[in-house]
């Protein structure tokens, strides 16, 4: 069984992190400026792969993002390509006046 956890700094830089028995499976870095809920990176422990906590990981970040009322600038190349992919399930959070560039 996995547990996301999110934990920031006191400057609201941190990372969700997925959980296995204790074990860190993998991340989700994240900061919080302002309105907006930055994702700079996801990354799965190779051992871990293929299980889908990636998606975990980003389903919490969008939960969060919407009961924090947070926009979403999806830096991070899975959370953009999860963003483009499915927007009829990421609209409401995605922040797209921020300028990013296109894959």
């Amino acid at each position: 069984m996995s547990d996301v956890k999110l934990e920031l700094n006191k400057q609201g830089r941190g990372a969700f992190n997925v959980y296995v028995d204790d074990a860190k499976a993998g991340e989700m870095e994240v900061a919080k400026i302002g309105n907006d809920l930055v994702v700079y990176h996801t990354e799965v422990q190779p051992q871990y792969e293929g299980k889908g906590f990636a998606k975990e990981l980003l389903n919490a970040m969008v939960d969060y993002a919407r009961q924090h009322k947070l926009k979403v600038i999806p830096l991070c190349p899975y959370t953009l390509a999860q963003f483009k992919r499915h927007p009829d399930l990421y609209d409401d959070v995605w922040n797209k006046s921020w300028k990013t560039k296109e894959a």
